[in-house]
C-alpha cells in the first residue's frame, strides 16, 4: 500500500469514528440544531428592541378639535397606549408610580398658538431610568408630532405653513424592525457554540474516556487526528448554519438580499475560525468541564456582547472598540447583517472576510503547533 492510500484510509477511519461519535452523542446534536431553534425563537418572538405599545399619559387642558385629532393621532398609532388624564398632577403621579412612560401634554393655549404659527405648546415628559428606551419613546413622540403637524398643514394650505417638510428614507431595513437586525447576527453566535464550543471538549473527551492513549499508539499522524476530528464537527456546524437561515427566512421573514453562495461560503470560513478556536482550547485543556468554561468565556461572550450583535460597538468605549477588533465573530456579524438587509456589497464582504482568514490561519496554526502525539 502506497503512503498517500494508507493516509486515505486513516482519515477515512478517523472520520468514520468521530462521526459515529457525533451520532452517538445526545448533547452534539442538541448543540447543533435543538440550541438553534431555542436561541430563534427566544429572540425572534421573545427579545425585540422596538417599543411598541409604549404606555403615556395623554393630558388635554383645553379640548377642541385640533386637540382631540392630535390625541386621535396617538391613540391610533401602533407604538403607543394612551390614557387620559384631567390633570399634569395626575400624569405625573401616574409617571413616578411607573404606570406610565411618558407624558403628552397639549396646554390650554394648543390651539391659539399652532393658529399663529408659533411653535405649539407641547410638553413631553419621558421616563429616563432606561435610557435608549426614552429616547426610542421621545423619538416616537416626536414622530407622531411632526406627521400630525404635516397633516394639519396639509388641511389649512396657506393659513398655515410648517418651515421644514421632512421626507424621511431608510434604507436596508424600511420597516425598522429589530427582528431583521437580531436573527443574521444570532447565526454567528450559534455558529461559535457549535464550533468552538464542541471542538473545544472532544479532544478532552477523548483524555477523559482514555481513549487517547489508544490513538497515540496507532500509525495515525497528528495532523490526521486534528482533520479527522474537525471535518465531522465542520459538517454538523454547516448542517446547523442551514437550518437556521431557512428558519430565519421562512419562519421570520428576514429578507437576504445577497448572495446564497457568499453567505455559504463566508459561514464556512468563520466555522473555521471557530473549529480553530475550540482545537486550540482543546490542546490545552483535558477536562471537559475546564474546556467548556474557557470556551464559554474566551469564543460565546465576547461573540454575545462585542460583535456588534446586540450592542452597536460605535457606541462603546474606545478601549473596548479596540478590543472588539480580535473578536472574530465581530466580523462574521457584519458579513451577516451587510448580505441579508444590503447586499452583496463587495468593500464590507472582502474586508471583514480577510480578517477571518488570517485569524482562521492563526488559530489552526497555533493549535497544530501545540498538538503532539505524546502522552505529557
Amino acid at each position: 500500500m502506497t503512503p498517500a492510500a494508507a493516509t486515505r484510509m486513516r482519515l477515512r477511519a478517523m472520520i468514520r469514528k468521530e462521526s459515529l461519535q457525533v451520532l452517538r452523542d445526545p448533547s452534539s446534536i442538541a448543540i447543533a440544531f435543538v440550541l438553534p431553534v431555542l436561541l430563534l425563537l427566544l429572540f425572534g418572538y421573545g427579545v425585540s428592541l422596538d417599543a411598541k405599545h409604549v404606555r403615556i399619559a395623554l393630558v388635554v387642558d383645553l379640548a377642541d378639535a385640533n386637540t382631540a385629532s392630535l390625541s386621535g393621532a396617538f391613540q391610533h398609532s401602533e407604538y403607543f397606549l394612551p390614557v387620559s388624564y384631567q390633570n399634569i398632577q395626575q400624569a405625573e403621579h401616574s409617571l413616578q408610580a411607573h404606570e406610565v412612560d411618558g407624558i403628552v401634554w397639549l396646554r390650554n393655549d394648543f390651539s391659539a398658538r399652532l393658529l399663529l404659527g408659533d411653535e405649539a405648546p407641547i410638553g413631553v415628559f419621558v421616563n429616563g431610568v432606561n435610557a435608549n428606551q426614552a429616547r426610542i419613546t421621545q423619538g416616537y413622540i416626536e414622530g407622531v408630532w411632526h406627521t400630525w403637524l404635516a397633516s394639519y398643514a396639509r388641511e389649512h394650505g396657506h393659513e398655515f405653513k410648517l418651515p421644514v417638510v421632512l421626507q424621511p428614507r431608510i434604507w436596508f431595513n424600511p420597516a425598522v424592525d429589530s427582528r431583521n437586525f437580531l436573527v443574521p447576527g444570532l447565526i454567528a453566535i450559534i455558529m461559535t457554540l457549535t464550533g468552538a464550543m464542541l471542538t473545544s471538549m472532544v479532544v478532552a473527551r477523548e483524555w477523559e474516556r482514555g481513549t487517547m492513549e489508544a490513538l497515540m499508539v496507532t500509525p495515525i499522524r497528528i495532523w490526521e487526528i486534528t482533520v479527522g476530528k474537525l471535518v465531522p464537527y465542520f459538517v454538523l456546524g454547516m448542517g446547523g448554519m442551514l437550518f437556521t437561515v431557512a428558519m430565519a427566512l421562512f419562519l421570520f421573514k428576514v429578507p437576504l438580499r445577497g448572495s446564497f453562495l457568499v453567505l455559504t461560503g463566508a459561514s464556512a470560513l468563520y466555522m473555521m475560525v471557530a473549529l480553530g478556536m475550540g482545537l486550540l482550547i482543546s490542546t490545552i485543556a483535558r477536562s471537559q468541564f475546564v474546556a467548556g468554561q474557557i470556551a464559554l468565556v474566551a469564543t460565546f461572550l465576547p461573540a454575545f456582547i462585542l460583535s456588534g450583535f446586540l450592542f452597536q460597538i460605535s457606541s462603546m468605549p474606545e478601549v473596548v472598540q479596540l478590543i472588539t477588533h480580535i473578536v472574530p465573530a465581530r466580523y462574521f456579524v457584519a458579513i451577516l447583517q451587510t448580505v441579508f438587509l444590503a447586499g452583496d456589497i463587495w468593500p464590507v464582504l472582502l474586508g471583514n472576510s480577510l480578517a477571518l482568514l488570517i485569524m482562521m490561519l492563526v488559530f489552526l496554526g497555533i493549535a497544530r503547533r501545540n498538538a503532539h502525539k505524546r502522552l505529557d
